[in-house]
């Protein structure tokens, strides 16, 4: 029974509506933590981002894993082979097990380095460094939890997902307030108050994400699937998840190309930045919500060989994606300028803010490309052709369009959101392209043999 019910087509929509919310309630927090950095001053809102991006830049080792999990265990429950999907998940654990620690062994010796190749401005450093001291431990909680998580959802166990994203954050926001403000008398931890509320949160999911293992899928960790590499299991995930890694970061390391120009051009752009960026998620989680869905929904039609069902969904799910990122960045450039007040009270951010709240409309449309349709190349088994079509733009148009227009021709950050723009609309047609002109059916149906000879 289990089987005909996996085999048979997940719906979309009750997949992508958990998903949005969970996405929602992820930036919701994040949008929470910079607020709160920010009421401190806008210097600790820039360290606060800075903090954030070093550890966004060392998590992507993660997406070796977390790239290929969910599309192999999909692909194997639609093609009714639950025992393969079991073996993948207790492999993928072990293997979140040492990513996350070499992440946080990273950030944590790595600190004073990491935080230089960034520009860190001489008055956020001393705020910064402490901060990614204090977060570090949280990359191996962040590195067990979205493999576990990623396991559920390949299940089509969203809203359980969900259920436990829910609970995390509220203890993440009940304590983070305290612990950075003060209670009372005391007066608080400052940022790396934030840091100890994380830790407490994720470790809150992971006790739920293991119940939910025991619960819902009949799966219990035994103690060697915390540490054993397991060579087989992890060569499907590596198949995917290696050029989904490499993609990711190409991306990342062209990211921070235009983090560091915003650092030499100080606090205060540091600042405009990270708040433009948490806003911006906002609109960001509606193409991310619609593309997750899609790999997985995508990977079980793949599984279970109906190529047109999987190629008529991505064509529906990105005209989608379209019209609601669209509408989405002009409903928050219109709303910056009160947003943004969430954060600071300087007429100057909010100003340079809100013109790269703008400066967004134009790039959202191709961000959902990219988002849309990469998940369901990867999905198909076609995860090489996003990595070698998009490191070109990647390399000279993100990083060498952010350094010629944010730092040689002067235009600062406006520069850096044009080559934003410019880079995504590039891979985004790229991807398009690759998907309409049926290029992906190949490595799907290589897929499908895969899975047979298992």
């Amino acid at each position: 029974m289990y089987r005909a019910a996996m085999a048979s087509s997940p719906r979309f929509f009750a997949l992508a509506w958990p998903l949005f919310l969970e996405l929602l309630l992820g930036i919701a927090v994040g949008v929470a933590g910079t607020a709160l950095a920010a009421h401190v001053s806008d210097t600790a809102g820039a360290a606060f981002a800075l903090a954030n991006n070093v550890l966004g830049m060392l998590f992507i080792l993660f997406r070796v894993v977390g790239a290929g999990v969910g599309v192999v265990i999909t692909q194997a429950l639609g093609a009714g082979r639950r025992e393969q999907a079991d073996a993948v998940a207790r492999a993928v654990l072990g293997a979140s097990t040492w990513i996350g620690g070499f992440t946080a062994s990273v950030a944590l010796l790595g600190t004073q380095p990491l935080l230089a190749l960034l520009h860190a401005p001489a008055e956020v450093l001393p705020l910064a460094a402490p901060l990614l001291h204090a977060l570090a431990p949280a990359l191996l909680l962040d590195a067990w939890n979205a493999s576990m998580a990623g396991v559920m959802r390949a299940h089509l166990r969203s809203r359980d997902t969900l259920a436990v994203m829910v609970l995390m954050h509220c203890v993440h926001l009940g304590l983070a307030g305290p612990l950075m403000l003060g209670l009372g008398t005391w007066g608080g931890l400052g940022l790396p108050g934030y840091a100890l509320a994380l830790l407490a949160a994720r470790s809150t999911a992971l006790a739920l994400h293991l119940w939910l293992w025991r619960r819902r899928l009949g799966l219990v960790p035994q103690a060697a699937d915390w540490w054993r590499l397991r060579r087989a299991e992890l060569a499907a995930v590596a198949h995917i998840g290696l050029p989904g890694a490499a993609e990711n970061i190409a991306y990342r390391l062209a990211f921070m190309v235009s983090v560091a120009v915003a650092g030499s051009l100080g606090a205060r752009a540091l600042a405009t930045q990270a708040y433009a960026q948490q806003i911006i998620g906002l609109v960001l989680l509606f193409g991310m919500s619609t593309g997750l869905s899609a790999e997985i929904v995508v990977g079980h039609l793949i599984g279970a060989g109906q190529l047109q069902r999987a190629h008529r969904l991505v064509r529906r799910a990105l005209a989608r994606g379209l019209v609601v990122s669209v509408a989405a960045a002009a409903g928050a450039a219109l709303a910056g300028p009160l947003l943004l007040r969430l954060f600071t009270h300087d007429a100057q951010i909010i100003h340079d803010a809100t013109t790269l709240l703008w400066l967004t409309v134009l790039l959202e449309p191709g961000r959902t490309f990219n988002v849309v349709v990469i998940n369901a190349l990867r999905a198909a088994g076609d995860a090489r052709f996003p990595v070698l079509a998009g490191a070109a733009s990647m390399l000279i148009v993100l990083a060498g369009g952010s350094w010629l227009l944010g730092s040689v021709l002067g235009l600062g950050l406006p520069g850096l959101w044009i080559a934003y723009a410019a880079d995504e609309w590039l891979r985004g047609l790229l991807m398009w392209r690759r998907w309409a002109t049926l290029a992906w059916v190949p490595h799907a149906r290589a897929s499908r043999r895969r899975l047979a000879a298992g």
